[in-house]
């Protein structure tokens, strides 16, 4: 079955950017109202520039006693990898697992490189086997152990 679904067929759609250059206190506010973890960062020209987590806004931020509302999410996003929206499920499974990230955006290549969705792990859990399942978890969560890795 999973064979044949593509990218944009696993993925939740309707994501929603922030700007670069927006405050993690709204950025913070935006990830409690959508109830969602994550965040995808456009730049100026809407295209993907990064993401950013609620763990990056606590770690990197609070943590630190600077006031959220002084810091750009810009400042905090790390290295994004995403995936083309017509790349089928093994490809999908294989960037997470590379990776060892838990959140993939999909961006349309071929109708302007846009953004147009995010696989998640409830995504994958959806849309594929359970075999494939535990061969994810084992290999994100097995080798990732406790590193905060970005995606998290």
């Amino acid at each position: 079955m999973a064979a044949k679904l593509r990218a944009r067929d696993i993925m939740s759609g309707g994501v929603q950017c922030v700007g670069a250059h927006q405050s993690l206190f709204d950025v913070s506010k935006m990830m409690r109202d959508l109830n969602i973890g994550c965040l995808p960062i456009c730049g100026d020209n809407n295209r993907l520039t990064g993401l950013i987590t609620d763990r990056d806004i606590v770690i990197k931020c609070c943590a630190e006693g600077v006031d959220p509302a002084t810091v750009q999410a810009g400042s905090l996003m790390a290295k994004v990898h995403w995936i083309d929206a017509e790349a089928d499920a093994g490809d999908v499974l294989r960037t997470m697992e590379e990776h060892q990230i838990k959140r993939l955006p999909v961006i349309d290549v071929q109708g302007g490189h846009r953004l147009i969705g995010m696989i998640t792990e409830a995504d994958l859990a959806k849309n594929l086997s359970d075999e494939q399942i535990a061969e994810f978890v084992s290999r994100v969560y097995t080798s990732a152990g406790m590193t905060g890795r970005s995606g998290d």
